[in-house]
C-alpha cells in the first residue's frame, strides 16, 4: 500500500472525529493528490432474508446512533412513508424490500443532484447518483427501527468509475454491506470509512475557495485469494 502527496510540506494532526488522521497542507498553487493501494478483501456477502433484526433494547451503545435522523437522512420525515410500504416485514426481508424497491423506482442520472440532496428531495425526484440509493435505503431502514450508516467505498464494477457509496445495515449482531444501485458486490468492495452519511464521509471536504479541477478513480481485481 502507498500514497503519494505532491507538493509538500504537509502536517499531519491526530483525529478527534472517528473518521482518520487529518492532514493539512499549504500549498502555493495547485497541488496533486495521488493514492494506489493492493487490499485484501475477505468478506463473504450475506444473504439478507435470512437475518434477523436485533430488539431494540439490546442494540449496542454505539449502534444507536444509527436509528437517528442526520442532516441527508431525514428519518422522522421519512417513517409514515417507510412503515405504510414495508411495516408488515421484518429483519433482513424487510431490507431487501427497501432495497428493491428503491432499485425499481429511482433512476440513476448523474448530476442529477448536488452537495445538498437529501433523501427527502430522492424520494420525491426518483433520481440520483449512489450517494443519493445509499441516503434513501439509509433513512427508510431506520424509520422502520433498524439501524443503518454510510458507506463511502472502492469497488470494481461502477460505473462511471469513481468513489462509491452505498450502506451497512445492522442485523443480527452485526453490520452488512446493502447496495442499492445494485453495482457492488459486497465481497468485493474495499470499504474506505463509514458515518452517519455523507456529510461524515465524504469523498472531499473543502474550506474555503479551493476548486476541484479533475479526478480519476481506477479500481481493478488483481486475482482470487485462496
Amino acid at each position: 500500500m502507498a500514497h503519494d502527496i505532491t507538493p509538500g510540506p504537509m502536517r499531519a494532526i491526530a483525529a478527534h472525529d472517528n473518521v482518520g488522521e487529518r492532514i493539512w497542507l499549504e500549498p502555493v498553487d495547485g497541488f496533486t493528490v495521488a493514492y494506489d493501494a493492493t487490499v485484501t478483501v475477505t468478506r463473504q456477502a450475506s444473504v439478507l432474508a435470512a437475518l434477523v433484526a436485533d430488539p431494540l433494547p439490546l442494540l449496542p451503545a454505539g449502534v444507536v446512533e444509527y436509528l437517528l435522523p442526520s442532516r441527508y437522512c431525514p428519518v422522522d420525515t421519512l417513517h409514515v412513508t417507510a412503515m405504510d410500504q414495508f411495516g408488515g416485514m421484518s429483519g433482513g426481508m424487510m431490507v431487501s424490500s427497501v432495497t428493491e424497491w428503491i432499485a425499481g423506482h429511482l433512476s440513476y442520472v448523474p448530476g442529477a443532484s448536488h452537495g445538498a440532496t437529501t433523501a427527502l428531495d430522492t424520494f420525491l425526484s426518483r433520481e440520483g447518483v449512489c450517494r443519493d440509493y445509499a441516503h434513501l435505503l439509509i433513512a427508510l431502514v431506520r424509520g422502520l427501527g433498524i439501524p443503518a450508516r454510510m458507506v463511502s467505498a472502492y469497488a470494481p464494477g461502477v460505473t462511471p468509475p469513481d468513489f462509491h457509496a452505498l450502506a451497512e445495515v445492522w442485523l443480527q449482531g452485526g453490520w452488512h454491506l446493502v447496495d442499492a444501485t445494485g453495482m457492488a458486490d459486497p465481497a468485493k468492495t474495499v470499504v474506505i470509512g463509514v458515518g452517519r452519511d455523507a456529510a461524515d464521509v465524504a469523498f472531499l471536504t473543502i474550506f474555503g475557495g479551493a476548486e476541484l479541477n479533475a479526478q480519476s478513480v481506477e479500481v481493478g481485481l488483481v486475482g482470487a485469494v485462496g
